[in-house]
């Protein structure tokens, strides 16, 4: 439940009204640092990707410390529902990239690590954030499974990555259409 609540805290409405931006109303609609980073700039789109891995790491490592990895990997899912369906803004939350990153790094940590170095490739070669995170939700689970975790972890880390999949839907669209929009600077 206390991971549910972590994921709920909403980084980017805060970062992004202190820059004078509403994340939800303006740009894509979605509450991410991929969105705060195009209305905030890279500063504030950096501090709410940092904060939102934070929102996944900080409730995993304390489950993965105190109770092992299977309690580890169903407060990870909590920390990505809660981000994407926060009780607190209606279920309507951001994408959920970020905080199931985060709780990656820690369940694998080399793993985790493949995927940011994917990720940030993808963006910087394909200059679009939705592409570096279809691949790195897509990729984690297959890493993890080339990498010899067991099949039940492979099975959440795939529960994950559709979960991501699923809330890019738009993006995939935009994408197909050639029409989404791309990180400048």
């Amino acid at each position: 439940m206390l991971a549910y609540l972590a994921g709920t805290i909403p980084t980017a409405l805060i970062i992004g009204r202190r820059v004078g931006s509403d994340p939800t109303r303006e740009g894509s609609g979605n509450p991410g640092a991929s969105n705060v980073y195009r209305l905030g700039g890279r500063r504030a789109g950096i501090m709410v990707g940092v904060i939102d891995m934070l929102k996944g790491a900080v409730p995993t490592a304390i489950a993965l410390v105190i109770a092992g990895r299977p309690e580890a990997h169903a407060v990870w899912v909590a920390a990505v529902a809660g981000h994407v369906w926060p009780i607190t803004r209606k279920l309507r939350g951001g994408k959920g990239v970020a905080t199931a990153g985060g709780g990656g790094i820690v369940l694998g940590p080399v793993i985790g690590l493949a995927c940011a170095v994917l990720f940030f490739g993808v963006v910087k070669f394909g200059r679009v954030a939705a592409l570096g995170s279809l691949s790195i939700a897509i990729a984690y689970p297959i890493v993890s499974a080339i990498y010899g975790r067991p099949g039940w972890e492979v099975a959440v880390s795939a529960g994950v990555a559709a979960l991501l999949v699923i809330r890019h839907q738009s993006n995939i669209r935009r994408m197909i259409g050639l029409e989404e929009t791309s990180l400048k600077g």
